[in-house]
Formats: C-alpha cells, structure tokens, sequence
C-alpha cells in the first residue's frame, strides 16, 4: 500500500472511532432515560423524559450513519481480497447490524413512550441497556485483537 493509502486509512479509522464514540454515548444514555420513564409516576417528568428521549435519539442518528459511512469506506480502501480474508470482520459486521437494528428499535421505543404505551418495566430497559455494551466489547476485541 502507498503512504498516501495508509494515511488516508487512518484518517478514516480515526473519525470512523470518533463517531462511533459519540454514537455509543447516546446509545448507552437512551436506555437509562427508558428506565427513568418507565418508573416515573409524575406526568410532568414523564413528558421531560419524551422530549429528552427523542432529541437523543434524533441526534446520535446522524453519529451512526456516519460510523457505517466511513467502516464501508475503510473496507472499500482496503479492499475485496482483504474484506475476504478478514474474517474477524465479518463477525464485527454481524454485530454491528445488530446493533443498528437496536438503534432502529429504539425509534420504536420512542414512539412508544411518547404515545404513552409502554407496558415493559424498568428491569426491561436496564437488561436492554447492556446489549450494546457486550456489543461494544465484542466489536472491540475484533477490531484490535483480530482473533481470526
């Protein structure tokens, strides 16, 4: 690979972390807003809880589809041959469109509070809080460890 390949790279790498950064910030902070609704009694609080969970929700969504941009970019700048033989990677990838369908529930999940329909407790939200931290580990592990 020429320097300006591998430069180029790790310019990719490096604001493809940031954002994914930034978006794990609003991905792990969501949940605990579902759990402080879930076991609120104050109409009042509940209804500051709609509005803080939507704008979240609403700004950590341009985050995450600037991860995906710049991962597809990074695999383009590597290239097939290399996507092929990375198999840690396919396993990261797996992962990460799990978590992408965890952000796209969590627009239901808002929707679902702001209509006042929640029917799941705290405890729901709390356990539903951790699938993006072992997440988080996985992808983590793949990515720098490249145990395949």
């Amino acid at each position: 690979m020429t320097s300006f390949l591998i430069n180029n790279i790790l310019w990719l790498k490096a604001f493809h972390v940031i954002f994914m950064v930034a978006w794990f910030a609003g991905i792990f902070y969501l949940p605990r807003l579902f759990v402080n609704h879930a076991e609120t009694n104050s109409t009042e609080v509940a209804e500051q809880l709609k509005g803080m969970e939507r704008r979240l929700l609403y700004f950590v969504t341009p985050f995450a589809l600037f991860t995906l941009i710049l991962g597809l970019a990074i695999i383009h700048a590597y290239g097939h041959d290399w996507f092929v033989a990375a198999k840690w990677l396919h396993i990261k990838l797996t992962l990460v469109i799990v978590l992408y369908i965890y952000h796209g529930y969590c627009f239901k999940l808002v929707k679902t509070f702001a209509q006042d329909k929640n029917q799941r407790s705290g405890k729901f939200y709390r356990i539903f809080n951790e699938i993006p931290v072992l997440i988080l580990f996985a992808v983590i592990i793949l990515a720098y460890v490249k145990p395949m």
